[in-house]
């Protein structure tokens, strides 16, 4: 297989992954760049090897490179979990007879748990007022991170279109693949975006629909809100580097100490697994089971006394 094969067997899988599977555009972009690793590793082989030429052994070789040029546990897992999945696609389409990848694991890595504000920390975070119409902007985007739990994506996607839904305290929002969920919105954000809306015909032309938009009046940029966030958060002297996620970690780790109800914000975050919600949470199994425990109608079903 020449390398004008190899780059045409590669844009079928990543157009299938964006078309079917319908993965988003950051997600297809990631499977690029760990099939183009894929591609240069193998392109170091003897002859011209096709994709059917590589054996486990050249895999665990190439892991043991990338961990030594400094790659770290969970960005191999990822490379591995993109390179499985891609000898998965070639069987089906009948390249290849086996999953070189199969079997290889990443080097086990730390379980590094995300950081989260304090509730005195997030209130001094939103607590900031101006007259200002980008800070009027950024208090909206702000309370709505943390009063929703969205991601960055979610969050820049909402369009005007979302307004009658945070009036009645909700917003929609479509997450990972494409999956739509339905999130409370609380009075401080609600204010705040009412606030923002009153003005956003400053910047926004009339056949702008992006809820948020930057001076230009075009839809506000992901790197642009993070940067916003962060200036934000030097401004009150907060002693950690403030980020979108960590708004969204806050928001989870407050509702659930609040609340203890555990399914509801693994609902909320839009997480598949109880276990993502577990690391998100900062809670160990043991706290997880006893919630669990509590919840469940037959884990708290008393067992029947012996006759």
């Amino acid at each position: 297989m020449s390398a004008a094969e190899h780059a045409a067997a590669v844009r079928r899988y990543l157009d299938e992954l964006a078309q079917q599977r319908r993965l988003s555009p950051h997600t297809v972009s990631g499977y690029q760049r760990d099939l183009a690793v894929l591609a240069r590793l193998l392109g170091e082989l003897p002859g011209e090897p096709g994709f059917a030429a590589l054996q486990p052994q050249h895999v665990r070789r190439f892991v043991g490179r990338l961990h030594a040029d400094g790659l770290g546990g969970r960005s191999l897992a990822r490379t591995l979990s993109a390179w499985r999945g891609f000898y998965r696609w070639l069987g089906r389409q009948g390249d290849v007879q086996r999953n070189p990848v199969d079997g290889v694991r990443a080097p086990k890595r730390p379980q590094a748990l995300p950081k989260a504000l304090s509730p005195d920390e997030a209130h001094c975070l939103l607590d900031a007022q101006s007259d200002d119409l980008l800070e009027i902007r950024d208090q909206a985007i702000f309370e709505l991170f943390y009063s929703s739990g969205l991601r960055l994506a979610e969050l820049a996607a909402l369009d005007v279109s979302c307004l009658p839904d945070i009036a009645d305290g909700e917003v929609r929002v479509r997450g990972k693949r494409s999956k739509l969920r339905i999130v409370p919105v609380g009075s401080k954000a609600r204010a705040a975006v009412t606030a923002w809306v009153e003005q956003r015909s400053r910047l926004a032309p009339a056949d702008e629909q992006a809820l948020f938009v930057g001076r230009r009046g075009q839809r506000l940029g992901l790197r642009m809100i993070q940067l916003r966030l962060q200036r934000r958060g030097l401004l009150q002297d907060l002693p950690a580097h403030v980020h979108p996620h960590m708004l969204r970690h806050s928001f989870a780790s407050h509702v659930l100490q609040s609340s203890g109800d555990l399914r509801a914000v693994q609902e909320m975050l839009g997480h598949a697994s109880i276990a993502s919600t577990q690391v998100y949470t900062h809670l160990d199994f043991q706290h997880l089971a006893k919630v669990y425990d509590q919840a469940h109608p037959r884990a708290r079903r008393k067992p029947e006394p012996a006759s």
